[in-house]
């Protein structure tokens, strides 16, 4: 069986991020548990802030044309994070991602089991611009993921490919992308990540 992290893409360019949560169970059976959960809330995309706890980035999934549905996620599924820092235009106020794959590999009685979701920043679905609506280019990914090996759980974020988008875009999103990615790699994204990771976990 494949890993988990088989499915992260490669690192080629910019920066990369790795932020994991582990929690230990008193057995297989109790980890099979906090796996189920933990990956129910990891498709629950409009609830992240909840589980992420107080200051968080405020998260919504959404049909092809951007509007909000509650939901749990699936291979296609738009999404939006509204950070604490001014907006782009091309994203009218807002961080698009699109969910590039899902891998679903559930098994009690196996040694490990996984969730893997990988996303890529697209346009805003909500108008017909072309422009990428984040701060990072069309060539990063974020890979989410929830991990069962043994009695032992984690949860995970794996940035890669991190390139401020500051191509093909106005001058306002090109200045303001570029200043909100140098913050995510100089570790200002580090701790909304790790507070989606200990909430995915929580028992």
């Amino acid at each position: 069986m494949n890993n988990a992290s088989d499915n992260i893409p490669q690192q080629f360019e910019g920066e990369h991020t790795d932020v994991i949560h582990f929690v230990d169970c008193e057995n297989k059976e109790k980890a099979h548990e906090l796996f189920q959960l933990a990956k129910s809330r990891l498709k629950d995309i409009s609830n992240w802030h909840t589980f992420s706890g107080p200051g968080s980035s405020k998260f919504s999934i959404t049909d092809t044309k951007g509007n909000e549905d509650y939901k749990l996620a699936e291979k296609g599924d738009h999404f939006y994070i509204n950070l604490p820092a001014p907006g782009s235009i091309a994203g009218g106020g807002l961080e698009w991602v699109r969910i590039e794959k899902i891998i679903d590999v559930e098994d009690a009685n196996a040694e490990s089991e996984y969730i893997t979701m990988t996303v890529r920043p697209v346009a805003n679905p909500r108008t017909n611009e072309g422009s990428i609506a984040h701060f990072f280019s069309h060539d990063s990914t974020s890979t989410f993921i929830v991990e069962r090996y043994l009695n032992h759980v984690s949860a995970a974020v794996h940035g890669r490919n991190e390139v401020p988008n500051n191509t093909d875009v106005n001058i306002y999103d090109s200045v303001r992308n570029t200043i909100v990615a140098l913050s995510a790699r100089a570790g200002l994204s580090g701790p909304q990540w790790k507070k989606l990771v200990v909430g995915l976990l929580k028992e």
